[in-house]
């Protein structure tokens, strides 16, 4: 499987994205997970020693030069549009409690948010990521999809969108439907998160009619508890990975 998880920032996609890798590689599943947010924390949420102190692709300066054969900072210059990415998987990722994790980070920078050395170097990683990779890829995203190409969208099993109850957490989620359709990336689902009641969920329901939800994860204390002890939140929540385990079935379907 290839999954892509996005959503407004703050609705807990990186912390459902956690929960979906541990029960993945819990059912002995060989998984490969990307942090694709330039906001990264998918290592700590993972609970990998240091995983603030990982440093982005985007941010590996010598290694976007050597592949794409330009100065990086610079414009107007030449550089390889096809650099070589097949040996960054095994090069670049951590291992972590028998899942692999890379951080890719994004071109923060103004002007530089389109055609250039960093973002080229990214976008043919992630393609082949999911065009060559035989395990299952599971990359948390930011809400605007950057990442994902029409080629590479297309070889997506599904793209999964955390909402939270709000007025906002709902436009981001028809926004990331619309810009999925733009590049024909078809299977999609929608995960509300941090239901507090039944109200809750009958109101994201009632919002959100024609839209596919794969399930409902109730808010819970201790996922907080987790991030000041700096533990991952499976570890404080094992409802909720048993409720994300539930799901996979749904996925494979």
């Amino acid at each position: 499987m290839k999954i892509a998880i996005s959503g407004k920032g703050g609705v807990g996609k990186t912390t459902f994205a956690s929960f979906l890798i541990r029960a993945l590689a819990d059912q002995g599943k060989k998984v490969l997970a990307i942090d694709a947010d330039p906001d990264a924390n998918l290592a700590q949420a993972l609970g990998i020693p240091g995983g603030a102190e990982i440093v982005p692709i985007s941010e590996m300066k010598g290694l976007i030069e050597e592949r794409t054969g330009s100065k990086t900072g610079t414009m107007g210059g030449f550089f390889r549009l096809n650099p070589k990415v097949d040996d960054l998987p095994e090069k670049l990722s951590i291992d972590a409690d028998g899942v692999k994790v890379m951080v890719l980070g994004g071109v923060k920078k103004g002007g530089a948010g389109c055609i250039c050395p960093e973002s080229t170097l990214l976008k043919n990683l992630v393609r082949h990521l999911v065009l060559a990779r035989d395990e299952v890829v599971v990359l948390d995203m930011e809400a605007g999809l950057e990442h994902l190409g029409r080629g590479t969208a297309m070889a997506v099993d599904r793209l999964i969108v955390v909402v939270e109850p709000g007025r906002r957490s709902i436009e981001t989620a028809r926004q990331i439907r619309r810009m999925a359709a733009d590049i024909g990336l078809k299977k999609l689902n929608f995960l509300g998160n941090k239901i507090r009641s039944e109200k809750d969920r009958e109101y994201l329901e009632s919002s959100m009619p024609d839209f596919q939800f794969l399930g409902f994860i109730p808010f819970r204390g201790n996922i907080i508890e987790a991030d000041l002890e700096g533990v991952p939140p499976f570890e404080k929540d094992q409802e909720g990975l048993e409720a994300v385990r539930a799901m996979i079935d749904k996925l494979e379907a």
